[in-house]
């Protein structure tokens, strides 16, 4: 599905990735970890677009495609999701709003015609359930006045929505306490499919508990320096980051 080929990226004259290399294939969760300032975040922003950042050399295929060719909107219509470490809140536009405009842009490229009305409010009262949000949030802003989980429920239900092929979720579990946590894990673990993806990339292995990895990757300064099972993170847990850096 992702097939990522020496991938290097800059902000301005800084080097940040350094030759990723990396392969999702349908039906997997990877986790990525890594220390701060190793690239995580630079990599999710890659993947979906982010114009802050200059891919130097390297080669990101999706489904066969050249992700890198595409804008931001084309590869989330190809079915490219992030969820972000610090969601932004959007003054003026309702979430029923917000869905219904983003669901109907997907439906077009696509081919299909809008969604009506009845469907509309149908489908995401039921994709509300799958974070336990209460259907008042639909009304609101989008993000506006929400609280740190209430804002990481509001992606994985938007999240629900668009179904996409690969979801990568920036740090989800950031300033979540338990009980946010558990739901928001509940609320992918209950979107896989034997035919989507996610990465997760995230510091603890707390999450990793909840949303238990196929693939654990260490990145570390812009390389992914091990790549193992789901008994990697919590050998990180254990023993932290160090005695992987020793060894290079």
């Amino acid at each position: 599905m992702l097939t990522i080929k020496d991938l290097h990226a800059s902000i301005g004259d800084k080097e940040i990735l350094k030759g990723i290399n990396l392969t999702v294939n349908p039906g997997e969760v990877h986790a990525i970890m890594g220390p701060n300032g190793s690239g995580k975040s630079t990599l999710s922003a890659v993947l979906a677009g982010k114009e802050t950042f200059t891919v130097t050399s390297g080669e990101v295929k999706f489904q066969g495609e050249d992700l890198l060719a595409l804008a931001p909107e084309e590869r989330s219509w190809r079915g490219i999701f992030l969820g972000f470490q610090y969601p932004i809140e959007i003054p003026g536009v309702t979430n029923v709003n917000f869905m219904k405009t983003a669901l109907n842009e997907h439906r077009k490229h696509q081919g299909l015609p809008p969604i009506t009305a009845a469907e509309f409010l149908k489908l995401m009262r039921q994709k509300m359930e799958i974070v336990e949000m209460d259907h008042s949030f639909s009304s609101r802003g989008v993000n506006v006045g929400f609280s740190g989980g209430e804002k990481k429920r509001n992606e994985i239900f938007q999240m629900a929505m668009l179904e996409p092929k690969l979801a990568i979720l920036d740090e989800t579990d950031s300033g979540l306490d338990v009980d946010a946590l558990r739901i928001v894990a509940t609320g992918v673990n209950k979107l896989k499919r034997p035919d989507n993806a996610t990465v997760v990339i995230t510091h603890y292995q707390r999450l990793l508990d909840y949303i238990v990895p196929d693939v654990v990757h260490i990145l570390y300064k812009g390389r992914i320096i091990k790549t193992a099972g789901k008994e990697l993170a919590l050998e990180v847990e254990q023993r932290g980051y160090d005695w992987l850096i020793k060894e290079l």
